[in-house]
C-alpha cells in the first residue's frame, strides 16, 4: 500500500478506535481509555502520573495508607501532572470516611471503591464531588451498584494478578457487556495486547485495567528482580493461591510460583495436622494461615525478594517481554488495535 494510502488507512482506523472508546475517553478526561490497575506497593506517584502523562489513566492504590499517607501521596502525584487520575480506595478500610474527605478535598474527580459493597454514605459522599466506580463480579451485583449510584464499572477476570474473583474475563464479558448500557463498563484481567482489548470494545467495553505490563514498566518503583521475574515468566506460572482444606479458607491471589508458594502448603499442611492432633485451635490455626503472607508483598515489590516474597502478577505476564516505558506500552496497545482495524479494512 502506497504511503499515502497507508497514512488514510491508519488515520481511518484511528478514527474508528477512538469512537469505540469515546465513552471511556470522555468519562476519563483521556486521550486513550486505558486505566492504571491498583496495585499496593507499586501504583503510586510515578508509576500513576507516568500512565496519566501518556494518555492513560493512573490510579493510585491507597491500600492500607493513613489519611495522611494519602493526601501526602495525591499531593506528589499532582506535582507529577496535571492530567486526571483516580484514587482507589478499600471500602474495609477502618478510617474509610476520612481518606474519601481527604481525597475529595484534594481534587481527585474519581473515586475507585473495591473490595466489597461500598457502603451507602461512602457513595453519597464520593458522589457530591467526584465520579464512583465500582467493581462487579456479576451482572446481578453491577445492576445493583449501579442503582446505587456507580458512575462507572470494571468488570476483573480471574486472569488477574493479585486478589482474584472466580471467573474469567472471557465470561464476565459475556454476561455483562450486552445487557449493562447504563454506565461506562471497564474490563481487566489477562490483558496484554491491543488486539483482545479492541475485541472488548467491539462487546460494548468502555475501556480496559491493565496492572500487570505497568508494574513492570520502567517508571514503576518495583525493584529490578520483580521485574525481570515478569521478564521471564510465563502465563502457566502465574497462579492462584492454593487452599487445602475447606476448614480454613484461603483468599485467592494470584502470583508467580516460588520457594514462598511451595512453603505456604507447607504451612498448611503441618497447621492443619497441629489442629486435628489437638495442638491448636481452629482460630490460631486461621489466624496462622492468614498470617503466613504478611508484609510478603513488600518484601517482592520493595526489597527484590522474589523467593520468599509475594510476586502478584497476572496471567498476561507471559505477554511481558522486556521492561518498558509506559508511553511505549500504551503506544504498543494502541497501534495493536490499529493495526488489528486496518487489517480488516484491507481484506
Amino acid at each position: 500500500m502506497p504511503d499515502d494510502g497507508m497514512a488514510r488507512a491508519r488515520s481511518a482506523a484511528r478514527a474508528r478506535l477512538d469512537a469505540l472508546w469515546r465513552r471511556g475517553t470522555d468519562f476519563l478526561g483521556t486521550e486513550v481509555a486505558i486505566m492504571g490497575g491498583a496495585m499496593s506497593w507499586v501504583s503510586e506517584r510515578h508509576l500513576v502520573s507516568a500512565i496519566s502523562n501518556a494518555g492513560g489513566f493512573g490510579v493510585i492504590a491507597c491500600g492500607a495508607m493513613t489519611p495522611a499517607l494519602l493526601e501526602a501521596e495525591i499531593a506528589a502525584t499532582q506535582a507529577l501532572t496535571t492530567k486526571p487520575f483516580g484514587v482507589n480506595l478499600i471500602t474495609m478500610h477502618p478510617q474509610l470516611d476520612e481518606l474519601i474527605r481527604v481525597t475529595l478535598a484534594a481534587g481527585v474527580g474519581h473515586v475507585v471503591l473495591a473490595g466489597g459493597i461500598p457502603p451507602g454514605p461512602a457513595v453519597r459522599a464520593v458522589k457530591e464531588r467526584a465520579k464512583l466506580v465500582c467493581f462487579a463480579p456479576a451482572l446481578v451485583l453491577a445492576r445493583r451498584l449501579v442503582r446505587s449510584g456507580a458512575d462507572a464499572i470494571v468488570i476483573e477476570g480471574s486472569e488477574a494478578g493479585g486478589h482474584i474473583g472466580p471467573v474469567s474475563l472471557t465470561v464476565l464479558a459475556q454476561e455483562i457487556l450486552p445487557h449493562l448500557k447504563e454506565v461506562p463498563v471497564f474490563v481487566a484481567g489477562g490483558l496484554g495486547r491491543g488486539e483482545a482489548i479492541l475485541s472488548y470494545l467491539e462487546m460494548g467495553a468502555a475501556g480496559a485495567q491493565l496492572g500487570t505490563r505497568f508494574a513492570a514498566s520502567t517508571e514503576s518503583i518495583a525493584h529490578p528482580n520483580f521485574k525481570q521475574a515478569f521478564v521471564r515468566a510465563a502465563a502457566r506460572d502465574a497462579v492462584p493461591s492454593v487452599q487445602l482444606d475447606a476448614r480454613f479458607p484461603v483468599i485467592p491471589v494470584r502470583g508467580l510460583v516460588n520457594a514462598g508458594t511451595k512453603q505456604f502448603l507447607e504451612h498448611q499442611a503441618e497447621t492443619i495436622r497441629r489442629f486435628q492432633a489437638g495442638e491448636t485451635t481452629r482460630e490460631e490455626a486461621q489466624l496462622s494461615i492468614e498470617h503466613f503472607w504478611a508484609g510478603a508483598l513488600r518484601r517482592a515489590v520493595i526489597d527484590g525478594d522474589i523467593e520468599m516474597g509475594s510476586v502478584m502478577a497476572g496471567q498476561s505476564v507471559g505477554m511481558v517481554g522486556e521492561v518498558q516505558p509506559v508511553a511505549a506500552i500504551i503506544a504498543e496497545l494502541v497501534d495493536q488495535a490499529l493495526a488489528a482495524l486496518m487489517s480488516r479494512q484491507a481484506a
